[in-house]
């Protein structure tokens, strides 16, 4: 029985593992660049299929040929995409809690109560600094 350990003088082991790392890359990579086709709502269904068959059929090439052709891009379109989940969140958030005016508003609407004699000042103030919390 031969130990992986055994190999390691001749260098079996580090091979084995720079092998891997570059396959991680490789992958990692891949689903980045594939990531920003499918984001990409300006490319042609036509062009995302060719730039899928150039990345399968010639891997390394094809994701140095994607970086250096859009990778401009890719930030941009990767902040945009980030920005545009935040604000969905925020909302989901913010129907959830059932807070979906501002402070000002809400300030607002106290004030009318006030004036029209609905509320006390006392009240007025809780509201006010409820809403500003």
């Amino acid at each position: 029985m031969i130990l992986p350990l055994t190999t390691f003088g001749n260098g079996d082991v580090l091979l084995w593992f720079l092998e891997f790392f570059l396959f991680v890359i490789w992958f990692w990579l891949l689903l980045t660049i594939f990531g920003d086709l499918f984001r990409d709502h300006e490319l042609s269904g036509g062009m995302k299929a060719l730039w899928i068959v150039v990345l399968v059929l010639l891997p390394y090439l094809g994701i140095l040929i994607y970086l250096i052709a859009r990778g401009h891009g890719m930030g941009a379109r990767a902040a945009k995409q980030s920005a545009l989940v935040q604000d969905q969140m925020d909302a989901r958030i913010r129907a959830a809690a059932g807070t979906t005016t501002s402070p000002t508003d809400q300030i607002a609407k106290a004030k009318a109560l006030l004036d029209s004699g609905a509320i006390d000042q006392a009240e007025f103030e809780r509201l006010k600094g409820a809403a500003l919390s």
